[in-house]
């Protein structure tokens, strides 16, 4: 039996190496397809091609994938405007998702946030939920399998420091113990084995993943 092509997007983040790690060691991957602006190292079930997010090809071989993990996203502090992060946040999922259906991609499987939602006060909940919707609204027909994970915290080593999340992460590790599920940190690694397996499995329908399942 053939393996699966999965691509990820955002594979030089922090969930999104990890996704790109696990899927190049799962033996159900045939082939990894993960477009960065810098090129990733070399692997023999790795197509790494190098673009531009903000540019996309319309038209690419490699984007005949049967699923995609999507692990793009920024800070509002290092996009540094409201245009900016959803130029980040919003506009490039969203066209990976749009391009990645047009070449037959079935599963969509999206690193989303806690308390993600349409109607949110907070700009950055608003954001992930505007994602959320327009990614359920895509139609004619849309993905066969959606999947939302929402974590709350992410733990891991980041290449740049960003001081206020460093601080929370500290903060909730300390109080781990005392704090409902749905608070705790959650390891990059998790969210990334989530992510990878849903995109694997392409259950039916709209899953939500949320940050306590995550654990």
């Amino acid at each position: 039996m053939t393996g699966k092509t999965l691509l990820i997007a955002g594979a030089t983040g922090l969930v999104g190496s990890h996704a790109l790690r696990l899927a190049l060691a799962d033996a159900r991957v045939e082939r990894v397809v993960a477009p960065t602006r810098r090129p990733l190292p070399a692997h023999p079930k790795l197509l790494n091609p190098i673009e531009d997010f903000a540019h996309l090809p319309p038209v690419a071989p490699w984007w005949r994938v049967d699923g995609v993990v999507c692990a793009l996203g920024t800070t509002m502090a290092k996009a540094g405007s409201k245009t900016a992060f959803e130029a980040v946040d919003y506009e490039m999922p969203l066209a990976v998702a749009r391009l990645a259906l047009r070449h037959g991609a079935q599963a969509f499987a999206l690193n989303s946030a806690l308390g993600a939602n349409p109607d949110a006060r907070v700009f950055y909940s608003r954001v992930k939920g505007e994602l959320e919707q327009s990614l359920r609204n895509m139609k004619n027909p849309g993905y066969a399998s959606l999947t939302f994970v929402r974590p709350g915290l992410i733990g891991g080593e980041r290449p740049e420091q960003r001081r206020g999340e460093s601080l929370a992460i500290a903060a909730t590790r300390l109080l781990s113990p005392l704090l409902p599920r749905r608070y705790r940190l959650v390891p990059a690694e998790r969210i990334a084995h989530h992510l990878v397996e849903a995109a694997l499995a392409a259950t039916p329908g709209v899953t939500v993943l949320a940050s306590e399942q995550l654990l």
